[in-house]
């Protein structure tokens, strides 16, 4: 039996961490190209550093004499990127920054088993639920993202214009039964303008808005609050650290409650499995638990570059099945489709929905009705249901 009573930490990074700067313009490459043609091939990568971005990587369209035209928009959706995220820094400023695209086309020798439906690279890709918060997700990651988005929200308003871009979060659960029932430990490091001097200043701006967002009856008297503890954190984003697209892949995913398969997402088309696959497997896993089947589910897939067809399904319930994990995945083939082309149908993820995943995690988001966060729909479970 798996243990019941323990601590359990995850972190989280805002949108203007160097990181999640990164992650944001290459999705906004790739969400450009995709706008321009649902088919368009992007690998897009992207480098921060103090005044300056690199952008790198493999792109493609149908009609390649577009492509040279179409690279032209590159500078402008950085800028726009940097300056919704709101660096204006003597040192990080969207519109002084020296912009370095070196983006080319896409390799022949990846596409030719691409366009053949095969999947865009070897991998393992993992998905995984579990029914302690609504959004069938690991409560430490997903209130470390809330803590951040609102944050992130009052900044942008106006509302707290002390509080700067760049911010990190993090949370120590304590689970009793196998429940999340109190944080015993709660970090949050925020970038903030001069008039902020002590951490005590910045508690007192963030308290409210972090108990907005945490379950009242977990924050107790036992909560040790660790806010800005090193003190001033004035020079924040890629002026005071480096960034690099694809660093963030735990923050992304599930706070290192369950496996990841390597690969980051942001900045690939949905081609791709790391990203797609990923999304599936989440999409599986999710349905799987909303449909009772189990209380925790950890599914994991397999590709290989050029084949069509995944090679393996794995189903981990955890202990918590109500049917044999062999009837759940023989299941899974019957419900879905798993080649590449046929998650990209199922979830349409040919889509410019991607910008918008770059901060507070790619899963445990509502369902939007463009089609952003398909994979979290819970439309499958009576096919699953019907089929164990």
């Amino acid at each position: 039996m798996s243990r019941q009573n323990y601590l359990f930490t995850s972190e989280s990074v805002s949108e203007g961490h160097p990181d999640k700067v990164c992650d944001r313009i290459s999705d906004a490459v790739l969400d450009a190209f995709l706008s321009e043609e649902e088919n368009a091939r992007v690998a897009c990568e992207t480098f921060a550093t103090t005044n300056c971005v690199v952008v790198g990587g493999e792109v493609g369209l149908s009609d390649k004499s577009r492509l040279a035209e179409f690279m032209g928009g590159i500078d402008g959706i950085v800028r726009d990127c940097v300056r919704d995220i709101g660096y204006e820094q003597d040192e990080f400023h969207w519109n002084t920054l020296q912009l370095h695209n070196m983006l080319h086309p896409q390799s022949a020798h990846i596409a030719q088993g691409v366009d053949r439906d095969g999947a865009g690279d070897q991998g393992i890709m993992f998905g995984f639920a579990v029914d302690e918060t609504p959004e069938l997700m690991p409560a430490p990651i997903l209130y470390s993202h809330a803590i951040l988005k609102r944050l992130a929200d009052v900044r942008k308003s106006g509302k707290e214009k002390t509080l700067g871009p760049d911010a990190k979060s993090q949370l120590t659960l304590r689970y009793e039964n196998g429940e999340p029932v109190e944080v015993m430990q709660l970090v949050l490091s925020t970038q903030h303008t001069d008039a902020a001097q002590t951490s005590d200043d910045i508690r007192a701006i963030v308290e409210p808005y972090i108990r907005d967002v945490i379950p009242n009856q977990w924050l107790t008297d036992k909560t040790e609050w660790w806010v800005n503890p090193t003190g001033t954190f004035v020079i924040g984003g890629p002026d005071g650290d480096a960034g690099l697209t694809g660093r963030k892949i735990i923050v992304d995913t599930y706070g290192g409650a369950a496996p990841h398969g390597g690969g980051a997402f942001s900045g690939k088309d949905p081609t791709k499995v790391d990203r797609s696959a990923a999304y599936a497997a989440r999409y599986l896993a999710k349905n799987i638990v909303a449909a009772g089947l189990a209380h925790k589910c950890t599914l994991q897939l397999s590709y290989a570059i050029g084949v069509a067809r995944p090679l393996s399904i794995y189903v981990d319930m955890h202990g918590t099945g109500q049917v044999p994990e062999e009837a759940v995945e023989n299941a899974i083939r019957q419900v879905m489709d798993l080649t590449p082309r046929g998650i990209r149908e199922h979830l349409q993820l040919t889509r410019p929905i991607y910008a918008r995943t770059a901060a507070y995690g790619h899963f445990g988001r509502a369902p939007e009705a463009d089609g952003g966060f398909s994979w979290e729909r819970t439309d499958l479970v009576d096919a699953l249901k019907n089929n164990v």
